[in-house]
């Protein structure tokens, strides 16, 4: 698992925060800010899809919860870093779901609609070579789509713009 303290220098560049616009922000820091949420994401979708299928829940409740702790995932890897700078809990907590929400939200749309659709992929068990490959296409989606949202809304000091303020 990544250091996410040392990792948000990298990852959330200087260039945000500009004229309103996206021209200062580089697709090199959308996309690193883009797999921190997609580290998050993939971490509550793979967890929750190991404990739904091994609690022999169905699809719909599997996929909730996969929703729900990519959420969580997605929000503590942020929190964790911000908890690091000194930052009070409940200031944290408002930063990570302003930082977020809208991230992992486009990518869980993304991400599961990919696996709802595609044909198979919600029936395919833990061991069956097509759940592997679908997750992962399904994932690569999210990212490519949820980029340009969170270069837009670093660009409008939004999103991870938010969160780098708390490492200065």
């Amino acid at each position: 698992m990544e250091q996410h303290e040392g990792h948000d220098h990298e990852h959330h560049g200087h260039g945000h925060g500009g004229a309103g616009g996206t021209g200062g922000v580089s697709w090199a820091t959308a996309a690193r800010a883009t797999l921190h949420c997609l580290t998050g994401c993939a971490i509550g979708e793979v967890l929750g899809m190991v404990i739904g299928t091994a609690l022999g829940w169905g699809n719909v409740a599997t996929m909730v919860l996969a929703i729900v702790l990519a959420f969580f995932f997605g929000y503590a890897l942020t929190l964790r870093g911000i908890l690091a700078a000194g930052v009070g809990l409940r200031t944290a907590v408002r930063v990570a779901l302003a930082a977020d929400t809208l991230s992992i939200a486009v990518m869980e749309l993304i991400d599961n609609g990919v696996i709802a659709l595609w044909p198979g992929a919600m029936d395919a068990h833990l061991s069956d070579p097509l759940f592997w490959i679908v997750l992962a296409i399904a994932l690569a989606a999210a990212f490519v789509i949820t980029t340009p949202v969170n270069k837009w809304m670093i660009g409008r000091g939004k999103g991870h713009a938010v969160v780098h303020q708390y490492h200065h």
